[in-house]
This record gives structure tokens, sequence and C-alpha cells, in this order.
């Protein structure tokens, strides 16, 4: 497995989790649109904390440019 989630891509991810994340817990009616809400912030927040998303690599799509490092 190899980082294919650029920097740019990590931050756009985490504030996309962020906004689902909140959304998840502030609708309270339906526990099902709670808990997809709540995995799908999940998954995003995992794969910009990795750097790596299988659907991309599924794609063949890289947002890492080639001198970036991988995080220590």
């Amino acid at each position: 497995m190899f980082n294919n989630v650029g920097r740019f891509d990590q931050i756009v991810r985490l504030l996309l989790a962020q906004v689902l994340l909140y959304a998840g817990l502030s609708v309270y009616q339906d526990t099902g649109l709670v808990v997809g809400l709540d995995i799908a912030a999940a998954l995003l927040a995992f794969s910009a904390a990795i750097g790596f998303c299988g659907i991309y690599r599924l794609l063949n799509i890289n947002t890492r440019p080639p001198h970036d490092h991988p995080p220590v």
C-alpha cells in the first residue's frame, strides 16, 4: 500500500469529515442517516490520516506529488 492522497486532498477530506460528523450528530430523527453520515465521516478521516484511498487505487488516481515524503 502506498500513499496516493496529496496534502490538499487530505485537508479537504478532514474538513468534509468534520462537516459530515457534525451533520450526523445534529440529526436525531433518522438513525440510519446518522449512522451513514458518521461512517462516511470516519472513512474520510481515516483515509486522510493514512494518506491512502482505495477508490483512488481502483481508478488509478494519485493526487500526491512525487516530491512529497510519507508522514513520519
